[in-house]
């Protein structure tokens, strides 16, 4: 006998229409198939065409719809515009998801840092989700519904012992605050507004970079569950907070870290 929850679960979705930013990137283009699986039509947006192009291909080989644009999510015109198209041919922005590169410099002690580095991924990503969500944002106030998502999450605080995370943390932090405020500001309109919490994704790093068993180590050693969340964890999460099945979730955050990092 099916499952009834796999019964639901391709639709959960059905109808939406998502901007997935960073759509061609390793965790983008996982949340990415699992909304176009669960019946969303999927927008891919950002800086290079190949890899977005590469992603909406296979979406589309699996029976799902996909379409992808070049925007640079730092770019205040080419979002608002980008935002404004979508809306006006698919008829409504119903998920925004901002997966953009942190523009992160990691591994050198914040002594001795320059303040262009540090600053790095704060800038870049307190710009690019407030660029993005605002974009979505206004059309999702005229829909009176909406969904944005968030990835990333508050800052683990536990000993970082002697692994140095430059500005990441910080960045972090501070996304954190925007999310809490565009909750608040956003609710009474219908739109939910929640971050994904993975504490990261080892298998987002390439396989070729010696950096990858490094972290998988770190971050194993530091679950409870002995295992870190996979990018079809991250993508079958994101259908969930994205769909109706999350309506009571807003103004917070997801925890798939498997226990890394404690509430």
């Amino acid at each position: 006998m099916t499952s009834p929850i796999l019964e639901v679960h391709p639709v959960l979705l059905n109808g939406r229409n998502a901007i997935i930013y960073g759509g061609g990137g390793a965790i983008g283009g996982a949340i990415a198939r699992a909304f176009a699986t669960a019946g969303a039509t999927v927008h891919l947006a950002g800086r290079t065409a190949a890899t977005l192009e590469a992603t909406a291909a296979a979406i589309r080989a699996a029976g799902g719809t996909a379409f992808a644009a070049e925007v640079d999510a730092l770019d205040e015109a080419a979002v608002d515009a980008h935002a404004d198209r979508v809306a006006a041919t698919a008829g409504s922005i119903d998920i925004s998801v901002n997966v953009i590169a942190d523009n992160d410099v990691q591994g050198t002690p914040m002594v001795e840092m320059t303040a262009g580095d540090y600053l790095s991924p704060v800038l870049t990503n307190v710009r690019s989700k407030f660029l993005t969500t605002r974009a979505a944002a206004r059309h999702m106030i005229r829909q009176g519904s909406g969904v944005l998502l968030f990835f990333g999450g508050a800052a683990d605080r536990s000993p970082l012992r002697d692994y140095s995370f430059g500005g990441l943390l910080t960045a972090f932090e501070a996304v954190e605050q925007l999310r809490r405020q565009l909750a608040t500001e956003l609710a009474p309109h219908g739109i939910r507004v929640v971050t994904l919490r993975t504490g990261g994704v080892p298998e987002a790093i390439p396989a070729s970079s010696p950096a990858r068993a490094e972290v998988e180590a770190m971050l194993t050693a530091k679950s409870l569950t002995g295992r870190t969340a996979t990018l079809q964890d991250v993508g079958r999460v994101a259908v969930f907070a994205a769909s109706d099945w999350a309506r009571t979730l807003t103004g917070t955050a997801i925890n798939m870290s498997c226990g890394a990092m404690l509430d």
